[in-house]
């Protein structure tokens, strides 16, 4: 037996403030809400075909994990996401009008290979990385 892997199927994310991690994730990075599981405190978002799910460190599901994720330690060292197009100067326009800091753009190996990507924060620290289309598909 071989384990065929397509992709990144979802990425959990243990949240202190639900309401302001959706506020970034839904509305300033567009990843719709598809279910949410009150019971389980459980809020899953898609991207792309892949989902985030926000887990509140409060809820049921939450509570399982531990301490919240905090300065001194992380859950993950960072989640990146796929992007159709990357327009640095309009990409860093959009977030900053949205209160978020830019950091560090670059060329970067990811799935598909070199590509430009753009380094944020989440409203709780969490790195973020848009990773724009690999150089070769964005030349033709």
């Amino acid at each position: 037996m071989t384990i065929d892997i397509k992709g990144i199927d979802h990425v959990v994310l243990r949240v202190s403030d639900l309401p302001r991690m959706l506020a970034f994730y839904r509305d300033v990075l567009g990843c719709p809400e598809e279910r949410r599981l009150d019971e389980l405190g459980l809020v899953q978002l898609r991207a792309g075909a892949a989902l985030i799910d926000l887990v509140p460190v409060d809820g049921k599901l939450g509570r399982a994990g531990g301490a919240a994720p905090g300065a001194e330690g992380r859950n993950m060292d960072h989640l990146a996401l796929r992007i159709a197009r990357f327009e640095l100067a309009a990409l860093t326009d959009y977030l900053t009008s949205h209160g978020v800091e830019v950091g560090e753009a670059g060329t970067r190996y990811g799935a598909e290979g070199d590509g430009p990507s753009l380094y944020l924060k989440d409203p709780e620290g969490n790195t973020v990385e848009l990773k724009g289309p690999p150089r070769d598909a964005a030349a033709s």
